[in-house]
């Protein structure tokens, strides 16, 4: 049973919902600015915190449960084969003998460019950029802008709570009863420490690749990847200007059409 649940990512997800509001709850009942704020009356900046906490929350769990851009299948499209002919016609242009159909190798479906099978998820996902362990989800076309708004709001969540945490330190007249006073919050210091810095750290890397209109696969994998091994290692066919991209990534909801672009990059045209 437990193994199942591992499985479903319902223990992650359960267990960073109580970790979140478990650090939250320790901030308020320590002497820390959250709290003095709301002995005083001003309950302006521990309303704003909990706010930015459940805003967290629940992008978290928009994130990993949303649909991230699996490709259809056959079964799932079933009852509506003309839709479906429709997607394929449009997504891969078959006029451009320089693109080619793939089929994935595990799921046998036909694979749209910048799509990749995850073998956790046993589907391929469109725009592919990786597995998140943490979000028990892959990061694709359809989620990966919640995905770094996610990580936005997290990193003002994390910072603020350190920030908390570290304004109730008390001071004590032995390192022993120093401890005892302060142990929940020295481990939330320490728990929202790593976080920020590994938030950070994501934060810096989507903003540059969505900035880039890339993604972590194709980054990190490109050698492998037949649209991209035969190119120069600076060259990036789906690259548009910084703004253009960031454009694209925030604003454009719809599914691309990546091989069409692929194919007037490749012919030389815009």
């Amino acid at each position: 049973m437990f193994k199942n649940m591992f499985k479903s990512g319902c223990f992650v997800r359960t267990a960073h919902a109580i970790l979140t509001w478990l650090i939250t709850l320790v901030l308020f009942l320590h002497n820390t600015d959250l709290r003095r704020w709301g002995e005083r009356g001003d309950v302006l900046q521990p309303l704003m915190f909990s706010a930015v906490v459940l805003l967290s929350v629940l992008l978290y769990f928009t994130v990993s449960l949303m649909d991230p851009g699996f490709v259809l299948s056959d079964d799932d499209t079933q009852g509506t084969p003309v839709v479906r002919d429709e997607e394929l016609e449009t997504m891969i242009p078959q006029e451009q003998s320089s693109v080619k159909q793939r089929r994935c190798g595990f799921c046998f479906l036909l694979q749209p460019m910048r799509a990749r099978h995850c073998r956790t998820c046993q589907r391929c996902v469109r725009r592919f950029d990786h597995h998140c362990p943490w979000i028990h989800n892959c990061v694709g076309e359809r989620n990966h802008r919640w995905f770094l708004l996610y990580l936005c709001v997290q990193f003002a969540a994390v910072c603020w709570a350190l920030q908390a945490a570290c304004s109730g330190v008390a001071f004590a007249s032995s390192w022993p009863l120093w401890f005892s006073r302060n142990g929940f919050l020295l481990a939330a210091i320490g728990v929202t420490g790593v976080f920020s810095a590994v938030v950070l750290l994501l934060l810096c890397v989507h903003l540059y690749l969505a900035s880039a209109n890339t993604t972590t696969w194709e980054f990190m994998s490109r050698h492998r990847i037949v649209y991209l091994k035969h190119r120069d290692s600076e060259e990036n066919p789906f690259d548009r200007g910084v703004v253009c991209n960031l454009w694209d990534f925030f604003c454009v909801c719809g599914t691309v059409a990546w091989e069409r672009i692929y194919s007037r990059r490749a012919n030389g045209t815009v």
